[in-house]
């Protein structure tokens, strides 16, 4: 069969080479003199959910694409163009411009998580995951989405993270099947379970799964129209691209979602508190990349944003950032600016009874350990990861940073109290 002219014009190839299948809808549905409402009428859906498909989407395998596409007549390979991942091959500025931190966690995670110390066990689990990501199953059934989501967060705040592999292919399955009603809130649901299956990867060292998951909140969050849900996908997936030192791409992604979510305006809790976490996202984004000016004034406006913020985020908030939330960040800030000393000092007030869950007080101890080691004070890194483990054993033994400091510390001081206990809790890393 001929493939329409139109599809052989020079906006339809530009569309499919940038990666942009809305645009492609956009040009079949103008191309048969279609409304947005008509449009919406074949697939179920509202003309807003249309236009924000054609707008901003960076869809990649949704039902609700390939049903478009097929209403407006796009021919499968061009989709299939438009859908495809972009090369992922770093320039060569990127290479000689990385930090010596990224450099090294870079060499760290090519060791990765499956050593010689990792059992078959929590690696089918990743494995499970990754067979969810390939190949959505079928819904569990097993209770409302909302409860679940809650229950999987919680094991997110205690450090309970081969629990939550476990749990994550069912959530993604029910959430997949609540958002084929179209209903935006399911949409939105459906997001925040790929965003918290991305944070969970990529403190797990698993950037490239990572990836997938974070571009599949963005999707979602966009085709919900929700703006609080966009910032939480937007904030995960500019953190996959730092540890992929990727870092102007990161800045620019958290700049827009910080943009948006100040520009939506900031008169509740919730939206001051998402700002507030966009800033420090992008405080220690900058960092990262060696922007030490911006980082540090990124951090001072967080703070500002956060003043008014209660000390302790009521449950369930999506952005649970709190005044000394803030000064945890700007320690982590200022190591990785390669100021250890100031890290130390902004960190000297903080107590692990300011965060309210066992990952932010684990996150204050290994934050407080880096800076110590980085100081050369191995006595004051090993009991800072002691409390750490103490508090949260999944922030020690499953975070590749954290182990990298631990097989640091057995080989160039294995005597000293307490690193055989570090030695062999990161013996049972995922």
């Amino acid at each position: 069969m001929s493939v329409d002219p139109l599809w052989n014009s020079a906006r339809a190839r530009e569309s499919a080479a940038q990666r942009h299948p809305g645009a492609l809808i956009r040009l079949g549905r103008e191309h048969r003199s279609w409304t947005l409402a008509a449009l919406g009428d074949r697939l179920g859906c509202s003309p807003a959910t249309v236009s924000r498909l054609e707008r901003r989407s960076r869809v990649v395998d949704l039902a609700l694409v390939h049903r478009a596409a097929q209403e407006v007549g796009v021919p499968r390979h061009v989709l299939t163009t438009s859908l495809s991942p972009p090369g992922e091959v770093a320039s060569a500025a990127t290479r000689v411009t990385a930090s010596l931190r990224d450099v090294e966690e870079d060499s760290m995670r090519r060791r990765t998580l499956f050593t010689a110390t990792a059992a078959a066990g929590p690696a089918a689990l990743l494995t499970g995951l990754d067979e969810a990501l390939a190949d959505v199953p079928a819904p569990t059934g097993a209770g409302p989405l909302d409860t679940r989501m809650a229950t999987a967060r919680a094991l997110f705040d205690k450090g309970a993270h081969q629990q939550l592999l476990t749990a994550l292919p069912g959530l993604i399955a029910d959430g997949h099947a609540a958002a084929s009603r179209r209903r935006e809130l399911d949409q939105a649901r459906l997001s925040s379970v790929y965003s918290l299956a991305t944070a969970l990867l990529i403190k797990l060292g698993t950037y490239e799964q990572a990836r997938r998951t974070a571009d599949r909140a963005r999707t979602w969050a966009e085709v919900s129209g929700s703006p609080l849900a966009a910032a939480a996908a937007a904030r995960e997936w500019a953190i996959v691209l730092r540890h992929q030192n990727q870092h102007a791409t990161a800045q620019r992604i958290m700049t827009s979602a910080a943009t948006e979510v100040e520009a939506a305006g900031l008169h509740t809790d919730a939206s001051a508190a998402a700002y507030a976490q966009m800033l420090c996202t992008l405080a220690y984004t900058a960092a990262r990349g060696g922007r030490r000016a911006e980082a540090l004034a990124m951090t001072e406006e967080a703070r500002r944003a956060a003043h008014r913020l209660p000390e302790t985020a009521p449950a369930g908030r999506l952005f649970p950032i709190s005044p000394a939330a803030v000064d945890l960040y700007a320690v982590g800030v200022h190591w990785a600016l390669g100021d250890a000393g100031a890290a130390l000092e902004a960190g000297k007030n903080l107590r692990t009874e300011q965060f309210p869950t066992a990952e932010r007080k684990a996150r204050l101890s290994t934050d407080m350990a880096r800076a110590w080691w980085a100081w050369n004070r191995p006595e004051q890194t090993i009991r800072a990861l002691l409390d750490a483990y103490r508090a949260s054993p999944g922030e020690v033994r499953d975070r590749p940073a954290i182990r990298s400091i631990v097989h640091d510390l057995a080989q160039h001081h294995p005597r000293s109290s307490g690193v055989r206990e570090l030695s062999t809790a990161v013996a049972r890393a995922i």
